[in-house]
């Protein structure tokens, strides 16, 4: 490359880099946590004790365990239905309409085999305080829309460091770090050795990070799309009532689609569902297929199936980035190795914030200004 083209990318580096630090780093110190959250939520039992059945204990109908979450919920409907993976609890999300807001929700859970409510999830805890910091920064859709803007600078600072990466090192061999050099010289070089050993990992982290941030987006698409199409008979009528059985709606969705298990059902009315329809979203039985689902469309008022087709590819790459955004889906070895490679990042972010900062306290012989031939920030340097 020549000497204009390395400047120009030293120039993108520098003002990306510049612009998304402080929210990488409010993201990757917020995220360390989040890794293992359910592993801190049973430490700290937020969901409440609970001693599971005996193996084998036989489940209750969906439509007893239904009655038991709206038994003391007045004039309340059901929104969504969902299943614990690990242990025989069904939980439910009720509010006073279907298109409830998220503060007009209520969510409780119940054993299945003997429909009892198990003591309730507290709210505005430091995990929901973290997870709603790193998702949205408590500014809702906004927010989420600007860190995902954020997430698509931090690839261009990503790109760009790897681009510089080569012609600034190519005087020194791959990954030396000079520790009896100077401290900008020493840190410059973790900073290089760092970023070269996450690039992968946080362009892999960035980028679903990012597709996350257009969940909203994204289903509303599914809705006007793939969801419309498939319920374009029901268009012209009235709204419907929750008036089949959930049971049977959830064993005709299962016979439809054998070798899955339901994840959650939407009650009409809600935003995954439609205003005629229990939407039954199934899982396959692998670490990778129980992130991709198949919505069954079953009429809640005759308990038919109406259509069942996997989510489009759009929706799928969102349901796909979460997991892989957190490595929830390959064990506790998965997660400490994603909690290694965040702390890298952060220290990656730290040095280069260093460097911009001492910029100016350094000599004209400064080895690192001498070979960038200027101050630049967070630029794989000599």
């Amino acid at each position: 490359m020549t000497r204009n083209t390395v400047r120009a990318w030293s120039v993108v580096h520098k003002w990306t880099s510049l612009v998304s630090t402080a929210f990488m780093l409010m993201l990757c110190v917020t995220g360390l946590p989040l890794i293992f959250h359910h592993e801190i939520d049973e430490a700290l039992e937020t969901h409440g004790a609970y001693e599971a059945p005996p193996l084998g204990t036989p489940t209750l109908s969906l439509d007893t365990m239904l009655a038991a979450a709206l038994a003391d919920r007045g004039a309340e409907v059901p929104l969504y239905l969902s299943f614990d993976e690990d242990r025989p609890v069904v939980n439910f999300t009720t509010g006073p309409q279907p298109d409830a807001s998220e503060r007009e929700m209520h969510f409780a859970s119940f054993d299945w085999t003997s429909a009892t409510a198990l003591p309730p999830h507290p709210e505005g805890g430091v995990m929901d305080f973290i997870l709603k910091l790193h998702t949205d920064m408590f500014l809702g859709l906004p927010g989420m829309l600007f860190l995902g803007f954020m997430g698509l600078v931090v690839f261009a600072a990503i790109v760009s460091g790897v681009v510089l990466y080569a012609p600034f090192m190519r005087k020194l061999d791959f990954g030396v770090v000079r520790v009896t050099r100077s401290s900008r010289v020493k840190w410059l070089d973790y900073h290089n050795l760092l970023g070269v050993v996450t690039v992968a990992w946080l362009s892999v982290v960035t980028l679903t990070g990012a597709i996350n941030t257009l969940s909203t987006p994204i289903i509303q698409l599914w809705q006007a799309d793939q969801l419309a199409e498939m319920t374009a008979p029901y268009k012209a009528l009235p709204p419907a009532r929750a008036e089949a059985s959930i049971q049977e709606a959830v064993d005709t969705a299962l016979a439809a689609a054998p070798g899955m298990r339901v994840q959650f059902v939407a009650f009409p009315g809600v935003a995954y569902s439609t205003e005629h329809h229990y939407a039954v979203f199934m899982q396959g039985a692998t670490p990778l297929t129980k992130h991709l689902l198949t919505p069954a469309l079953i009429d809640a008022r005759t308990g038919e199936l109406t259509a069942i087709r996997p989510m489009p590819w759009y929706a799928q790459a969102l349901l796909l980035s979460g997991p892989l955004h957190f490595g929830d889906y390959g064990g506790l070895p998965l997660k400490i190795l994603w909690a290694l490679l965040d702390i890298a990042t952060i220290v990656v972010l730290a040095s280069g914030l260093y460097l911009w900062l001492s910029r100016r306290r350094a000599p004209a012989t400064d080895p690192v200004v001498a070979q960038l031939g200027e101050r630049p920030v967070l630029a794989p340097a000599e």
